[in-house]
């Protein structure tokens, strides 16, 4: 994992990464993060809190896959979130944190 942010918007943060070359939505293919999580790394990570309500709080994860493809995952802080690609993303980052 190479950096973390805070910007004040999700779209700021796409829109970020974007430029970036992140254009694929991992989202619509998230259950191969979850089969396959080995062949994924989160290079950028951007965190969206909201001002009063925490289930307007989201991830954006900047991730990379060893095929080369780069893209990106929303993971928003709701009850559902804790399933599926998010969790393993939870996990990859966490793994990957440098001490």
């Amino acid at each position: 994992m190479s950096n973390i942010y805070h910007y004040a918007s999700v779209s700021k943060a796409l829109d970020d990464l974007n430029e970036m070359g992140f254009t694929y939505d991992f989202n619509l293919h998230e259950e191969d993060i979850v089969k396959n999580p080995h062949k994924y790394e989160i290079q950028h990570i951007y965190r969206y809190e909201g001002d009063s309500n925490p289930d307007d709080e989201a991830t954006v994860y900047g991730i990379k896959s060893t095929s080369g493809k780069k893209g990106v995952f929303v993971a928003g802080y709701s009850a559902n979130s804790e399933d599926g690609a998010a969790r393993v993303l939870i996990d990859l980052s966490i793994k990957g944190r440098k001490k």
